[in-house]
């Protein structure tokens, strides 16, 4: 980016070493505020305590979103209790779990849903994932083959739905979804795994893999802050414009105790 085509840029700024990572999936875990900051501009309670994990709630108490890095596994977990639409769900992702794709998920929590029927597989099959039937699972494989979907069904009937992604070496992470969760949350996911644009990591946070790649790009510092600035902004806009969109209950005229009264 030029410098007169960045008019936040300071002349006196050192331009920084980051990476654009691809495969997404395997981009480790990255900057947990990209997750927290958008929630809490779209007015959720930061309930978290001082050093503790991280433990937001929604407006309407109904959905709460914790990260913890302190235990093993550690990761995300997040919890619906049951509304007129759907059973009480969970999901749980591990702490590598990339947030761009976290944020698939906890980003659609705070949108109206979609009048259109999710579809979790269209996703998949718009990036050309190859998808398949395996006993009474069905999955879909990323071309590179190190990220996987899959409605997963048990013997005894019972059913989930797993993600996650894995290099030769090893290392990766896993995610599972109760069968309750809400499909337009589910296609959030989806979508974002099945993205092939790489993300942003800063030089020391690229992982050690012989199945990504990368490229070395210099940023400013003002240019993050922008670029976090406008996910921000997006956010309170977006709450802003649906708390001006609810119907506001009229007040209704004073009438005296004892009813109205007729002059004569």
């Amino acid at each position: 980016m030029k410098k007169t085509q960045w008019q936040g840029w300071d002349p006196g700024e050192q331009a920084e070493q980051h990476y654009l990572v691809q495969p997404r999936a395997l981009a480790g875990g990255g900057d947990v505020r990209h997750i927290s900051e958008f929630l809490r501009a779209s007015g959720w309670r930061d309930k978290s305590t001082s050093g503790g994990p991280l433990f937001m709630e929604s407006p309407d108490r109904t959905v709460r979103v914790a990260y913890d890095p302190y235990v093993l596994p550690g990761g995300w977990t997040i919890h619906g209790k049951a509304d007129g639409l759907n059973g009480e769900w969970s999901a749980h992702l591990g702490r590598q779990t990339p947030v761009e794709i976290v944020a698939g998920l906890t980003d659609a929590l705070t949108r109206p849903r979609s009048a259109h029927a999710p579809s979790v597989w269209a996703p998949f099959e718009e990036q050309n994932w190859p998808t398949r039937f395996e006993g009474k699972h069905y999955m879909a494989t990323s071309p590179d083959g190190t990220a996987w979907m899959q409605y997963h069904q048990g013997a005894d009937g019972s059913a989930m739905w797993w993600a996650g992604a894995r290099d030769e070496q090893g290392n990766g992470w896993t995610a599972n979804f109760t069968p309750t969760t809400p499909m337009y949350l589910m296609q959030a996911f989806s979508t974002e795994l099945a993205d092939a644009d790489p993300v942003m990591r800063p030089r020391g946070y690229v992982p050690l893999s012989a199945q990504i790649r990368t490229w070395s790009v210099s940023v400013h510092p003002s240019q993050l802050s922008a670029w976090q600035q406008a996910r921000i902004t997006a956010a309170r806009t977006a709450t802003w414009a649906r708390s001006s969109a609810r119907p506001r209950t009229s007040a209704r005229p004073y009438t005296p105790a004892g009813g109205p009264r007729t002059r004569r």
